[in-house]
């Protein structure tokens, strides 16, 4: 895996994977499988963030890395 998101691409993807981890876990405004689900997806640009690399990227041929 070659890292292909640029420092303030992977910022952003920090700051809201957190925030839809936060909301969808452990906020309480969420109930069932909505929480559930909020939460997972916030899972996706919280790991591709903290790593760096993004299949989809890779897929449409995109690097913000500089």
């Amino acid at each position: 895996m070659k890292v292909n998101e640029g420092l303030w691409d992977r910022v952003i993807r920090v700051i809201i994977g957190v925030f839809l981890v936060y909301w969808g876990f452990f906020s309480g405004s969420l109930q069932g499988s909505t929480a559930i689900i909020v939460g997972v997806i916030g899972l996706i640009p919280l790991l591709t963030g903290i790593v760096g690399f993004c299949p989809l990227y890779t897929l449409l041929k995109i690097n913000t890395k500089k």
